[in-house]
Parts: C-alpha cells; sequence; structure tokens
C-alpha cells in the first residue's frame, strides 16, 4: 500500500505589513497562472500554486514576497499573481507581465476564513467608495493554511482591492 502523501505548507512565511495602507505595485512584473474556478471557489488550488512555483524555479526568477499569491476568483476561471524580483533582463515567458499603471489596491487584513470575510470585504469597499475611489477587482492572499493556521495564531486573509480614482464619485461625495 502506497503511503499518503505529505502535505506541505502553502502559506508564506512572513509578508509584509499592509493592514489599513494603500499598496501600489504599478509596473511591477509578476507571474501570472491561470485558476480554474467554479462560483468564485478555486478547483485544484495547491496544484496550481504547485505549477507555478515550479515554473518560476525553473525560469531562476525570485518572488519579491516568497510565497505572496495574489488569488483573483471569477465565476469559472481566476488567476494567481506572484509579484517578482526585477532582473536586468528578464526571460521572455507567456505567463510573465508587467501590471499595469495605476496598479494600487487597499489592504486589510483579516482575522478569520473565507465564510467570515463578507463584512470585512464590504467595509473595505465602502471606505474605497467614500474617499471617491472607484473599486475594481479584489485579490485574496491567504496568509495561514489549515496545517499552520492554529500555529500562527488562526486563520489570516489578506484582502486587497485594486481602485482608481473617480471624479464622478468624488463629486457625488462633495453634494
Amino acid at each position: 500500500m502506497a503511503a499518503a502523501p505529505e502535505l506541505r505548507c502553502l502559506c508564506p512565511a512572513e509578508w509584509p505589513d499592509w493592514d489599513g495602507q494603500d499598496v501600489d505595485l504599478s509596473n511591477s512584473w509578476v507571474h501570472r497562472q491561470p485558476l480554474r474556478t467554479f462560483f468564485n471557489m478555486p478547483i485544484g488550488y495547491e496544484t496550481f500554486l504547485e505549477r507555478q512555483r515550479l515554473d518560476l524555479e525553473g525560469l531562476e526568477l525570485q518572488e519579491r514576497w516568497p510565497g505572496l499569491v495574489l488569488s483573483h476568483l471569477g465565476w469559472f476561471k481566476g488567476h494567481l499573481l506572484r509579484p517578482l524580483v526585477e532582473q536586468e533582463a528578464m526571460p521572455p515567458h507567456h505567463r510573465l507581465e508587467i501590471l499595469p499603471s495605476p496598479f494600487v489596491l487597499r489592504a486589510r487584513l483579516h482575522h478569520g476564513n473565507v465564510s467570515t470575510v463578507r463584512e470585512p470585504y464590504l467595509e473595505l469597499q465602502r471606505g474605497l467608495m467614500e474617499e471617491g475611489k472607484m473599486p475594481k477587482e479584489l485579490y485574496l492572499v491567504y496568509l495561514t493554511c489549515p496545517l499552520c493556521a492554529e500555529a500562527k495564531g488562526g486563520d489570516r486573509i489578506l484582502l486587497l482591492r485594486r481602485w482608481v480614482e473617480s471624479e464622478r464619485l468624488k463629486r457625488r461625495r462633495r453634494r
């Protein structure tokens, strides 16, 4: 009988303290890994994370924050972004790209799992709109996995909401 596969922790060992801040990743190099989803639920998430890690290893590229993966989940597809340390000559590869400008994210640290993320998400969105900023895509960064959550003080998810300035929202706010 074959031995059960060894489970490996997939969460970052450390991460930047972005809670409540705006993070500008404009013009940063990233590796974009397509991901299959079904109604915003990733299918084979660990497989795609490992595929992306192996791809970066093969290209000899370093992550800007090792293990920090921005997950964008849609109805039937999504993608994983890993910010990279820029090298003098980046190798040509179909999954490497430069993020557009502007690419500013508002961060919010959530102590809990996906089932309890609704209220912090709504607060994040409300706060952006009150400041005259139009919310765009939402990225989730899973800072703890089920294997190590208890040892690291519980479940943690970093919500990152991309936003752009909106004159229309600013005018509405002034009224």
